[in-house]
């Protein structure tokens, strides 16, 4: 089954760990990733940034004062998404840590995880649609060569 297509913007924020972030997140494996989680075209942008741009970002538009792993800007679902994904790198490195995950592999999941909601993909609305999102997580992950995120 053709991937569909994708117009991928990926920046990084200054701060001090970037550069070695930057060197998990090779843009064609980032597209790679995404792709694999489209049901539709897509133009999407994915930002890196530090705890601090996170939090103000996470509070400003969640009403959440912490830094989260990745936040999800849905501007259009049909007939193309349009999006923005804000990874969080502090964040999203103490997890990878604390899952006994590599750096990458957990970037691959939020990556994932950010585009199905961008779609409409969402797992706070109830029990079932939370499970219907893991599984459906755990199926591209495990297409993409990596383990099921959500296995303990």
């Amino acid at each position: 089954m053709p991937l569909n297509q994708l117009q991928l913007s990926l920046q990084f924020a200054r701060f001090a760990e970037a550069a070695e972030h930057r060197t998990q997140l090779p843009r064609t494996k980032v597209a790679r990733w995404i792709r694999h989680a489209l049901a539709v075209d897509a133009e999407i942008t994915v930002r890196i940034v530090d705890a601090e741009e996170g939090r103000q970002l996470n509070r400003e538009y969640r009403k959440k004062d912490y830094a989260t792993n990745v936040l999800t800007f849905d501007y259009q679902q049909e007939p193309s998404v349009m999006a923005d994904l804000v990874l969080c790198a502090p964040v999203v490195e103490r997890e990878a840590l604390e899952q006994n995950k590599s750096l990458q592999e957990h970037y691959a999941h939020l990556l994932v995880h950010g585009t199905l909601h961008a779609q409409g993909w969402d797992h706070e609305t109830s029990e079932q649609d939370a499970e219907e999102m893991e599984a459906y997580e755990t199926a591209i992950m495990l297409e993409l060569g990596f383990q099921d995120p959500y296995a303990k």
